[in-house]
């Protein structure tokens, strides 16, 4: 699985470096999956290693930067970025899978049958796999289609305002403190930080180091995940309509820092609020609102700040 996203990350970064320097020369330049395609065969003559993995896993990773192209023509994203060993290792397989949930095995093409941790029922016809790796750890993610019928919906609305202190304050006077799952861990984050800098590099303490640090990451993540899935849930369970802010979440996150020429204003305190809301991860927690809601046959109004 390591070496699948190796190749499927040295195939995007690849296409993304030669669609950047078409790009410069004409900013009209469009990326064009068809013809990115065509070149995985002459690349994998030269490249032997690219064989070994699984065609429609490389196609796949193509169509990942083709969608990277149109959210950033239409503005949705950023210019396309490289991806990065470790932090963006996945593979997606969109057909071949096997699946043997009594077992709880799962055959991934020109892998083999690999064992999870069965975390709920696979309902209706597999459309796609995703595998990824955070940490020591692997993920699978299962997307299948099946028909849902939409239950009546509760007819209560509520309000509900973001902030810091409250990371949710609702317009019946209820409230959610929030975790900061990242803040409680940052002193240990940095001690283990320290830690590796003196280390001498490609050790096997360096190495212990970075395993830890690692399970730290996926520690503050799934709490903070955990928290947001059980708030919003119980949100959705009782109102079918919710009032929020339109809050641009990058935006309000975006350094102060400034330039030499005009440096920014209160940078330290600013920065400090960024990490807040971040750690927070309010973008996320509107996500699972909205579709939690459409789930129960309720809505997510979002409204001029």
């Amino acid at each position: 699985m390591k070496q699948f996203c190796g190749c499927a990350r040295y195939v995007y970064n690849r296409t993304l470096s030669l669609e950047r320097s078409l790009y410069k020369k004409d900013n009209k330049h469009s990326f064009k999956y068809a013809e990115a395609a065509n070149r995985l065969p002459e690349w994998k003559k030269k490249n032997p290693f690219l064989k070994e993995c699984h065609s429609q896993v490389l196609q796949q990773s193509l169509k990942d930067l083709d969608q990277a192209y149109i959210n950033f023509f239409r503005k949705r994203a950023n210019f396309p970025k490289y991806k990065k060993k470790f932090r963006h290792d996945s593979i997606r397989f969109p057909q071949g899978v096997e699946l043997d949930e009594a077992k709880q095995q799962i055959r991934l093409p020109k892998i083999g049958w690999v064992g999870y941790r069965k975390s709920r029922d696979i309902m209706g016809a597999i459309k796609n796999v995703t595998v990824s790796r955070r940490g020591e750890k692997w993920d699978v993610s299962i997307q299948t289609e099946y028909e849902v019928s939409l239950p009546a919906a509760n007819p209560s609305e509520i309000g509900i305002d973001m902030g810091v202190k409250r990371f949710v304050t609702m317009s019946n006077g209820d409230f959610v403190e929030p975790p900061n799952p990242f803040k409680q861990e940052r002193e240990k984050l940095a001690k283990l930080q320290r830690k590796l800098a003196r280390q001498k590099k490609g050790s096997r303490n360096s190495t212990k180091t970075k395993r830890k640090i690692a399970r730290l990451h996926r520690y503050i993540a799934d709490s903070r995940r955990d928290f947001l899935h059980k708030t919003s849930t119980k949100i959705a369970k009782n109102h079918s309509i919710v009032y929020v802010e339109d809050l641009k979440v990058s935006n309000m996150s975006a350094s102060a820092g400034g330039t030499k020429e005009s440096p920014g204003k209160n940078v330290r305190q600013k920065s400090g609020l960024n990490r807040s809301i971040l750690d927070q991860g309010w973008y996320s927690f509107f996500h699972m609102l909205s579709y939690k809601l459409e789930r129960g046959g309720g809505k997510l109004i979002k409204v001029d700040p």
